[in-house]
């Protein structure tokens, strides 16, 4: 329920006579002055005078109080704004930092019953108006463009199925070359299997010659490192026989003295 004020406000200004744009330009600042407000055939039953805007005439869209506590559209307001700093109806000057929205009242207006859109395409259902276009992405006489590429046909929403599956812009058959592609009727047109499959042999082509030079790569780099090991095996090897060598003349050194020994030994004796 909207407060004795808010609505007294807008009564008043309803009663009293409309405003007229000053110094005004024609025809098309009276069409966008109009815009402001929701159209009165866009509900199901004729609104209360309390939700008209007197600028526009139609129903309060995101409606704004002034400091005189006046209540009008938003755009309408700032549009009246843009040219005289002044309230429509009672012609008191306007500080825009004290203006407010009234969120009640624009609550109250969109539980107002409007018709849909598509009413005169046959569509019957009645809703509020905060939930009108979530009606709209789902109403079955909708008109929706068909998905088919090439095709213009505007239909409802309702046989849009049923007019995918007929439609002339769908029909599928196979390639006449004998790829067993399944083309539709535009794509038919363009169609060279040739070309694709030898854009597909190049393709592979390329993929492999690929594979093969990072193979190619791998095998290089598997032949060097082998045979750095095999000369570090070299190496060790000839290490191992160099201290073989010097291992042996050692022992037959040691071998040797103790002989030379014994025979000193032995002369010394004899004589």
């Amino acid at each position: 329920m909207l407060d004795n004020a808010t609505v007294m406000s807008v009564h008043t200004c309803c009663q009293t006579e409309s405003p007229e744009p000053l110094s005004l330009s024609g025809a098309a600042v009276q069409t966008q002055i109009m815009s402001g407000g929701y159209d009165l055939n866009l509900f199901a039953s004729p609104p209360d005078c309390n939700f008209l805007c007197s600028i526009c005439h139609g129903v309060l869209k995101r409606p704004m109080r002034l400091p005189c506590s006046h209540i009008f559209c938003k755009k309408c307001i700032f549009q009246w704004l843009a040219r005289q700093n002044t309230c429509p109806c009672c012609r008191k000057e306007v500080k825009r930092r004290k203006m407010v929205q009234v969120n009640k009242l624009r609550k109250t207006i969109g539980r107002l019953q409007v018709k849909c859109k598509n009413a005169a395409a046959g569509c019957l259902v009645t809703c509020p108006l905060a939930h009108r276009k979530g009606h709209q992405n789902s109403c079955p006489f909708e008109l929706m463009a068909c998905p088919n590429e090439g095709c213009t046909a505007q239909v409802l929403r309702g046989v849009l199925d049923e007019h995918r599956q007929h439609c002339q812009q769908n029909r599928q058959q196979r390639c006449p070359l004998g790829c067993g592609a399944t083309l539709a009727a535009l794509e038919g047109e363009r169609h060279n299997c040739y070309r694709e499959l030898r854009d597909a042999w190049v393709q592979r082509h390329e993929r492999n010659r690929t594979l093969l030079l990072n193979l190619l790569g791998r095998v290089r780099r598997v032949y060097r490192t082998t045979n750095l090991i095999r000369r570090q095996l070299a190496q060790l090897s000839n290490f191992l026989e160099d201290d073989t060598l010097l291992l042996n003349g050692q022992v037959q050194e040691t071998e040797v003295a103790p002989e030379a020994e014994m025979w000193g030994a032995q002369g010394q004796g004899v004589l």
